[in-house]
């Protein structure tokens, strides 16, 4: 039995400009010391996806409007309010993409740490402020004891990202969500902070659900992987599949639009055309439009994703059908 399953998972906003379906129809599952990707543009549903798990959606505008999310033989999604906060922070915790506005900027980092401790493992202060200088250490901070009592502001980027993954890791979680732990971390930080998690998931065998941009830190990162566009997993297979056999033509594009993949001297390549608004319903593939290999069918018939081999899933209707094999884009210039 995994460990997380989510099924049918549907997040919608209901603002004054109407219905935005931000997550439509999302079921995926987590194993045990797992690593998940989740990737895709901004906006395609990756973060909401997983702030639904943990109750995280403003309410109001969002409104979790069908699904499940069984942890433990807990629904996530329809389980007491007291009964979830048991579970945030302790059993699944999330490491927030911007630690500047996630650490509250009014609190020394010790009040921060201590919390979770205080509140689900009963310590005594004494003894959480113990644990919380070992945390630090734990992520590379020196001089813990004492730069424990500082201020959010008086750490550099890196080091508050360290702080945050401390700060979810200090309760042993089973599942830990990183959404976008290393966006504006220069390249040195980045793959400290990317070893650091890769040795606590080792030492705690806790399962990481990874959301970021970067298919390359998924390459070396996730064991698999979930590429999300308006609101769904359009394709889904384990990592190395992922990269070697696109099955669908937004991850090829995705993939094509890496810089370090072009060829000298010759233009970018970039994925014509925009994300569809989601306040709107629509019929057929929301990559349609986008989509150098699309067809009637395309735009008529609603895509589900389907397993072509074992492990290996997509949505892309022509590719379940046989009629293309190939999902790439041949000629990156006409396509930019």
């Amino acid at each position: 039995m995994a460990l997380l399953e989510v099924e049918n998972l549907r997040t919608y906003f209901y603002t004054r400009g109407g219905v935005v379906r931000a997550v439509d129809n999302v079921s995926f599952t987590l194993e045990q010391g797992e690593t998940m990707g989740i990737v895709g543009e901004s906006g395609s549903g990756k973060s909401v996806t997983c702030y639904s798990l943990l109750g995280l959606i403003p309410r109001p505008p969002g409104k979790i409007v069908s699904g499940s999310a069984l942890f433990g033989g807990v629904d996530l999604l329809n389980c007491p309010k007291e009964q979830l906060r048991r579970i945030q922070g302790k059993r699944i915790s999330m490491i927030f993409q911007d630690p500047m506005t996630s650490l509250n900027p009014y609190m020394r980092v010790s009040d921060q740490l201590v919390e979770p401790l205080l509140v689900h493992d009963k310590m005594s202060r004494s003894q959480a402020l113990t644990r919380a200088i070992a945390s630090l250490e734990e992520v590379g901070i020196q001089d813990a004891a004492n730069r424990i009592n500082l201020y959010p502001h008086q750490f550099s980027g890196g080091m508050r990202q360290r702080v945050m993954i401390a700060m979810a890791l200090i309760s042993r979680p089973e599942i830990l969500i990183a959404d976008e732990p290393t966006t504006a971390l220069d390249v040195t930080v980045q793959a400290q902070i990317l070893e650091l998690i890769r040795q606590r998931q080792k030492d705690l065998g806790t399962a990481v659900i990874f959301i970021t941009h970067d298919l390359g830190v998924v390459a070396s990162f996730c064991n698999r992987v979930n590429v999300m566009y308006a609101g769904r997993i359009v394709e889904s297979a384990p990592t190395d599949e992922i990269f070697a056999r696109p099955m669908h033509p937004y991850n090829a594009s995705l993939q094509q639009s890496i810089p370090a993949l072009h060829k000298k001297g010759q233009a970018l390549f970039t994925i014509p055309g925009l994300p569809p608004d989601l306040t709107i319903e629509f019929r057929g593939c929301p990559f349609a439009s986008r989509c150098a290999h699309a067809g009637e069918i395309c735009k008529e018939q609603d895509p589900a994703l389907k397993q072509i081999v074992p492990g290996h899933k997509t949505s892309c209707i022509r590719f379940q059908r046989g009629e293309i094999a190939d999902v790439r884009i041949k000629n990156f210039v006409s396509a930019v």
